[in-house]
């Protein structure tokens, strides 16, 4: 089917947009791989792990971890259950909001993520880092930064994405 009124890609925008997917799932694929077969954690896993660990007392509303990782509520629901069975995770009712849930992150959690941050590190800089020079870096991220923006302000009904709705 043919839409007439569809503003469709040019050869080159289309060529970039193709890179550009495709960087992606190749990079995020292989940073889980090396995750995965040394750590048993997922990329979405470890990106959890990473929030909690950087949160004061290690601790987040379910609802803003959700929002950091990019996630529904459920899908983090199911991101976690993995991490509670592995006692890297512990969700408490929240003292401030008792029809709410945070997620904290115990001390075998704290020391996995420790433990697998190196690995996670050294691949984002020999995937990526290491492919550009400085300026490349910068202009890359200056190129990214206004549709970044655009997209973090706004969700699908017009909210912005930074405010939990509970």
């Amino acid at each position: 089917m043919v839409v007439d009124s569809v503003h469709w890609l040019e050869p080159d925008e289309l060529k970039a947009w193709r890179t550009f997917v495709r960087f992606d799932s190749i990079l995020m694929a292989k940073l889980d791989s090396d995750l995965v077969a040394k750590f048993g954690l997922s990329i979405a896993e470890y990106e959890v792990l990473v929030h909690l660990s950087e949160a004061e007392n290690h601790e987040l509303r379910m609802s803003l971890l959700a929002d950091l990782c990019l996630v529904s509520r459920s899908g983090l629901t199911r991101r976690l259950e993995r991490l509670v069975d592995q006692g890297l995770v512990e969700k408490n009712i929240c003292p401030s909001d008792r029809r709410g849930m945070n997620a904290k992150l115990t001390d075998i959690g704290l020391a996995r993520i420790i433990e697998a941050a190196p690995t996670h590190v050294a691949g984002v800089r020999n995937y990526f880092i290491s492919k550009f020079s400085k300026e490349d870096l910068h202009t890359f991220t200056r190129f990214l930064a206004g549709p970044l923006a655009d997209l973090q302000h706004k969700t699908d009904c017009g909210a912005p994405c930074d405010q939990p709705d509970d």
